[in-house]
């Protein structure tokens, strides 16, 4: 069994910044890529960034230039991060942690972002 917990949430001013933690452990030592979704009330999932076991970032347009995606280099553990600074109302919604290894993905529970305007 593989879990996924996520942390960091909370509430946060406009143009504040939070940062999430997401940390996978279990029966694998490693995954092909890790990143995060959000859902906020009323609409769909959104993808909004990931990491590939080979470095590689990628980012939903809508927060590219204010979230970064990092992980954890020490202690070889499966540790991820998500910086979200200037925040915006819009980003308010439950943030969703993902570990994949193909071709299986693992979810975390979620955490909530509210950004207040």
């Amino acid at each position: 069994q593989v879990q996924v917990v996520e942390s960091g949430g909370g509430l946060v001013q406009a143009g504040g910044s939070l940062r999430l933690s997401c940390a996978a452990s279990g029966r694998r030592s490693s995954f092909d890529a890790m990143g995060w979704y959000r859902q906020a009330p009323g609409k769909q999932r959104e993808w909004v960034a990931a990491l590939t076991s080979g470095g590689t970032t990628n980012y939903a347009d809508a927060v590219k230039g204010r979230f970064t995606i990092s992980r954890d280099n020490t202690n070889n553990t499966n540790t991820m991060y998500l910086q979200m600074n200037s925040l915006r109302p819009e980003d308010t919604a439950v943030y969703r942690c993902y570990a994949q290894a193909r071709p299986t993905t693992y979810w975390g529970q979620g955490t909530q972002v509210t950004v207040s305007s």
